[in-house]
Order: C-alpha cells, then structure tokens, then sequence
C-alpha cells in the first residue's frame, strides 16, 4: 500500500515538473527522487541533495552514510538501455568534477578519504522502472592537498 501511495505522488510530483522545467530535467529529479528512496529503503542516511561546492563547477547528486561511510551518490538516467546502462555516460570529466566536490565536502566536514566511497544509481525508464546501485563505482586517489586527519 505504501508502495502505491509513493508511485503516485512520484508521477504527481513528476506532472507538475514537466510543466515548469524542461523535459530531461524534469525526468532527472524524477530519478534522483527514485534514488533518493531506494537509499533510504537500504538503510542509508541521505545528508545532502544537490550539493556545489563553493568553489569551481560541479554537483553531486545525493550524499549519503551509510553506517561510518560518507557515500557520494550520481544519478544517471535514461528512458531506455537501447544504448547501454546509463552508468556509461559517467566519463574521466565526470568523475574528476565530482571527486573534486566530494572531496571538498568531505575535508570541510572531517571525514577522512578511506571513508568516502562513490557509488552510481541507473535509473531506467520502461515500464515500471528499473533501478540498481552500483557500490565502489570508481576508486579515485584523494587530492594532494586533502588532509587525511581522523577527526
């Protein structure tokens, strides 16, 4: 029952979008929301949404505990996998905007680099939607400047 009761407001909430925002951003929250939930329902802590650092470009999706690990969350979407999973569409450039934030969040909150992980939600639009979670998507090496503290 509470599943139905979030489908519903979901495709209200996503109705309402496509009216104001173009369509591609209104189907990117859309699935962002579904992310958001499916981290919830798996025991995560969601701490942050659409989160820019101070300085330079960028945003991370979802920041996320889960138990002592800061998990950074992109969310990827496609109406289709005719093409592949949308997890493909997370390239070098990507990932370097995003350990960048990350990385900035992390120091500005004390969290040391070996409890950071990132992780990719694909989000399929068929009929129903399919999403999964890729767990330790990437590996990348903390920043020269990032301070490796234990706070």
């Amino acid at each position: 029952m509470i599943g139905l009761l979030h489908r519903i407001c979901d495709r209200l909430r996503a109705t309402a979008r496509r009216r104001r925002w173009p369509h591609d951003q209104a189907l990117g929250r859309r699935a962002e929301d579904m992310a958001h939930r499916l981290l919830r329902q798996s025991g995560f802590i969601v701490v942050a949404r659409n989160y820019r650092p101070r300085n330079g470009p960028g945003e991370i999706d979802l920041i996320a505990w889960q138990c002592d690990t800061l998990v950074f969350v992109e969310v990827k979407s496609r109406t289709t996998d005719e093409f592949g999973t949308p997890d493909r569409a997370v390239g070098r450039q990507k990932r370097e905007t995003l350990v960048r934030s990350a990385f900035e969040y992390a120091r500005r909150a004390g969290v040391p680099a070996d409890r950071i992980r990132f992780d990719v939600v694909n989000v399929v639009f068929s009929d129903p939607p399919a999403i999964d979670r890729i767990e330790n998507a990437f590996r990348p090496a903390p920043p020269m400047y990032y301070n490796t503290f234990s706070p």
